[in-house]
């Protein structure tokens, strides 16, 4: 799982080439602030079943994000492929809204995915400078963004389109879902609250590989 490059919502140019009986205008600038919306794609990618769900949001790209995007995929897709299981294994980023020192998004996988599902949850994160070697990059944002090359995204609308209508040569299925959810960013966890983590850290890498339990309350 990863968050995919931030996108700008609007009359902005989309590099690439499309096929068109008129040229398409848009802005000459990409600014910010003539942006509709700022997309935050985060994409989940099943390695398995060689299928993709891509969680956008136009809110803050936070931990709490993160975690809600997991959640989505474990309810709709995950829990149903997977009907007997009880552990699950997750590949990311050490940095970004699921970085490895984040407090806030270790208690979140805590409460949504741990104690609500009952499952334990293995966190592996790529060291610094690495996260080329995640699957999500290249099977999944990969084939997307040569999907919507030179298609201007110039409304959330159109962004989910391109992203459910990416497919490839070797199976490729992608779903995505549009939250309208808004996320506070500097949301802090305290010490006493962290220690109401089940997490056991392994003897490889510490601080990058954990799995947190459910709690028995």
């Amino acid at each position: 799982m990863d968050t995919k490059k931030k996108e700008l919502i609007g009359d902005f140019k989309n590099a690439g080439r499309t096929w068109s009986k008129e040229p398409d205008e848009v802005n000459a600038h990409d600014f910010r602030q003539d942006a509709e919306h700022i997309a935050s794609p985060y994409g989940i990618y099943d390695l398995t079943y060689n299928t993709g769900l891509v969680y956008i949001g136009a809110s803050a790209d936070t931990s709490e994000f993160a975690v809600d995007a997991i959640e989505h995929w474990w309810k709709t897709e995950g829990r149903s492929r997977y009907p007997k299981a009880d552990k699950l294994l997750i590949l990311a980023d050490a940095g970004g809204s699921n970085g490895c020192r984040f407090r806030l998004f270790k208690q979140k996988i805590q409460e949504r995915l741990a104690d609500l599902h009952a499952l334990e949850v293995t966190l592996a994160h790529y060291p610094t400078g690495a996260s080329k070697w995640n699957p999500v990059e290249h099977r999944l944002f990969g084939p997307i963004s040569c999907n919507w090359q030179g298609i201007p995204l110039r409304s959330l609308d159109i962004m989910v389109r391109c992203i459910r209508g990416t497919k490839t040569t070797t199976g490729l299925h992608v779903d995505a879902f549009l939250t309208e959810n808004k996320y506070e960013k500097g949301i802090r966890v305290s010490d006493r609250e962290m220690k109401r983590i089940n997490i056991q850290r392994h003897r490889v890498c510490p601080a990058w590989n954990y799995t947190i339990y459910p709690r028995l309350e």
